[in-house]
């Protein structure tokens, strides 16, 4: 059976225009995450299309993160990031400790509550809506390093809002996917310094007005909806950025 994609849009390529129609195919669960889509060739004769214009499409689709290329093997739905991240901005481990070392996570609290009008705006929320939100500790050798405050859409996140929070995952990314469908497929991170309140201090087991890196993310799932909030901090000290210029 042949698929067709017309141009209605004045200007709108029609690569740009497929690869829409493939983002869709996706979204509606026809290629679930991790799994492959069709070869170039099948989708190009399903379209009726030219195998160029299939490829750039693609092309567009694995630039946004959707899809994920695998040499010698083909082009799978991306599995999303896997939220460890976070750490990259800090340098908490000894010289011996492996990199890639996930930290203990422990949910400190969890309630639900309306959401504010920013929140609304991020999430694309109706007035009067419901937030899950989340205040959660991560630990490196039983040391606190980072304190989070997470807030998450409802109805999107509901399983996690009925469910006990003592047998979640220290990374929430691939919990997301498992328990609510949610496929967290690229975050945006900005960056500032603040200071500890007395509350969040006594977390970290740090002095009042100690120095810390303040992150505010936006998560965003594969259909481009941001659906995550959270703000990170972490001691100042222990901060670490790198950027490579060529």
């Amino acid at each position: 059976m042949s698929t067709h994609v017309t141009d209605h849009a004045l200007g709108q390529s029609r690569y740009g225009k497929l690869a829409q129609a493939l983002r869709d195919r996706i979204l509606q669960g026809e290629w679930g995450p991790g799994e492959p889509i069709p070869a170039e060739s099948a989708l190009a004769q399903s379209y009726g299309v030219a195998l160029g214009t299939i490829r750039q499409a693609l092309a567009l689709l694995v630039e946004d993160g959707v899809l994920q290329r695998r040499h010698g093997k083909g082009t799978f739905v991306t599995t999303g990031v896997d939220g460890a991240s976070m750490m990259r901005f800090f340098r908490f481990r000894g010289p011996d400790e492996a990199s890639s070392r996930t930290p203990a996570s422990r949910i400190l609290s969890s309630r639900l509550r309306s959401a504010s009008v920013q929140e609304c705006h991020a999430f694309q929320l109706a007035p009067g809506a419901q937030v899950l939100q989340l205040e959660r500790l991560r630990s490196l050798n039983a040391e606190p390093c980072l304190l989070e405050s997470i807030v998450l859409p409802l109805p999107l996140f509901g399983p996690l809002a009925d469910s006990d929070s003592q047998t979640w995952d220290d990374l929430l990314y691939p919990m997301y996917q498992q328990r609510c469908g949610v496929v967290i497929q690229k975050t945006q991170d900005t960056l500032s310094f603040s200071q500890l309140n007395a509350t969040q201090a006594k977390r970290l087991k740090l002095a009042v007005a100690h120095p810390c890196v303040l992150v505010e993310r936006q998560a965003f799932d594969i259909a481009g909806r941001c659906v995550e909030l959270r703000t990170t901090r972490g001691d100042a000290y222990s901060f670490k950025y790198t950027a490579q210029v060529q």
